[in-house]
């Protein structure tokens, strides 16, 4: 058992209840109590939290792990998506095993160490010389951290020579990827509440994959009830593609091509129109949004503050760690409170709204019910920050609202998934950090060097 002792602040997300301090029992990968002065028992492995502010685990609705090899390429540092995408893929046509196993490690790192519990991961580039099991080596990687993990079975079937971006070798034919879609979840698909293991569908865009494919693609997820997801309304120039090729916006594509719902997640959606958001929320169909990536690359602001208006669901992502070029979610929660502002006034986003958004808001993108709160029977998904230190001086009027608005560090003292510390005075407790460094450099210069 994991007690959690004096904590100094408890932020449940729970009908606006706080606690301070207060100690959190945890039994196997559940929250058994809540109160003070919890008898200390011998089986108890003690946490001092009496420094400390206490959350829910963040959860990340966005990323490509393998993107963390590609960081901060100088070709690329000013360049707009597309441009983007066609130099980055002559790099990443060349991913091996041990670069995705790698890279995996690299961003589940980031993601606990800075208070994220749940991650999908979106991987849609299948290079032919790939001989694994790509989502097996993820789930290892998974594993290995601790991490409760939702990847997202990506697809590309459009390359150069049909109109797409990428090049030949790293598409597959529909019918691959219906089949691997199939195995995946019927290998590794555990639909229960506590799954440290779920899937989802994801091709990867309106431009990389056909309508059949599209449509296929959610017909299979809903036979065996798994979620959808691809990227959508993210730039002008996908914008024109659509209209070009298919004579409509893409939302009404999605329509189309039965992609939209209550099971559907979109990563980005910055140019929706009025009566596209209305579409939205009648469709109950949820947005991830990724803020510094969105900045990084220029694209434009997602419309958060009108989609939370207007009961849109929301989720916040850190997206590729070529795009952001990072994987540090608290920084994304903060990033999301302020880039709001900068269209809709200081107002437009409180410190908390940007919370639900990246732990209630992911949590239900990502199909889990009891985690996002802290609350006896929950899972004991925690992020754990420690504010006893000079950047936080002079801000603890307001204890939650201090990890967005003051702080020079988004590092969690403790991280807590499944009832497991996976996060320890601030160091993963999965794989020694050294190696994970060295083996990322080492892979990340062979990739520049082949290409």
């Amino acid at each position: 058992m994991l007690l959690l002792k004096n904590c100094f602040h408890i932020e449940t997300f729970d009908n606006e209840k706080m606690y301070s301090g207060y100690d959190i029992l945890i039994e196997s990968n559940k929250i058994k109590k809540i109160e003070k002065n919890i008898s200390l028992q011998e089986n108890h492995k003690i946490l001092d939290c009496s420094k400390c502010v206490v959350i829910p685990g963040l959860v990340n609705t966005h990323h490509h792990f393998y993107q963390t090899l590609t960081r901060n390429l100088p070709a690329v540092q000013n360049a707009k998506l597309f441009d983007w995408l066609v130099y980055l893929y002559e790099i990443w046509k060349n991913l091996d095993e041990e670069a995705v196993y790698y890279s995996s490690l690299i961003a589940m790192g980031e993601l606990l160490k800075t208070g994220c519990t749940l991650t999908t991961d979106h991987h849609y580039l299948y290079p032919n010389t790939f001989s694994g099991d790509l989502m097996g080596i993820q789930f290892s990687a998974a594993e290995k951290l601790g991490m409760r993990f939702s990847p997202a079975r990506g697809s590309m079937s459009l390359s150069k020579k049909n109109g797409g971006l990428p090049p030949d070798s790293v598409v597959q034919t529909e019918k691959k990827i219906l089949e691997d879609s199939l195995r995946v979840i019927q290998q590794y698909h555990d639909a229960s509440d506590d799954s440290m293991k779920k899937i989802v569908l994801a091709p990867c865009s309106p431009f990389s994959v056909t309508k059949e494919n599209m449509r296929d693609t959610a017909r299979l997820a809903r036979e065996y009830k798994v979620r959808l997801h691809t990227h959508l309304a993210e730039t002008k120039d996908e914008d024109d593609y659509c209209v070009s090729l298919y004579g409509k916006r893409p939302l009404a594509l999605m329509e189309e091509v039965e992609f939209i719902g209550e099971d559907v997640f979109y990563a980005h959606g910055i140019f929706f129109k009025d009566a596209e958001l209305k579409t939205l929320s009648e469709t109950k169909t949820s947005i991830a949004h990724c803020p510094s990536s969105n900045m990084r690359l220029g694209s434009g602001i997602c419309r958060v503050k009108e989609m939370i208006e207007q009961k849109i669901n929301v989720g916040i992502g850190v997206d590729g760690s070529a795009s952001n070029d990072s994987s540090d979610m608290l920084g994304e929660v903060r990033n999301a409170m302020l880039l709001q502002r900068v269209k809709y006034g200081a107002n437009a986003l409180t410190a908390k709204q940007a919370f639900q958004l990246s732990i209630e808001g992911g949590a239900k993108i990502l199909g889990y019910t009891t985690t996002g709160k802290i609350k006896e029977d929950y899972l004991a998904d925690l992020a754990i920050f420690n504010i006893h230190k000079l950047e936080y001086t002079g801000s603890l009027s307001d204890p939650l609202a201090a990890l967005l608005f003051s702080g020079i560090s988004h590092q969690a003292e403790f991280t807590i998934v499944n009832g497991k510390v996976v996060v320890e005075n601030g160091k993963l407790v999965g794989e020694e950090e050294e190696l994970i460094i060295r083996k990322g450099n080492e892979i990340a210069k062979k990739l520049y060097e082949i290409k």
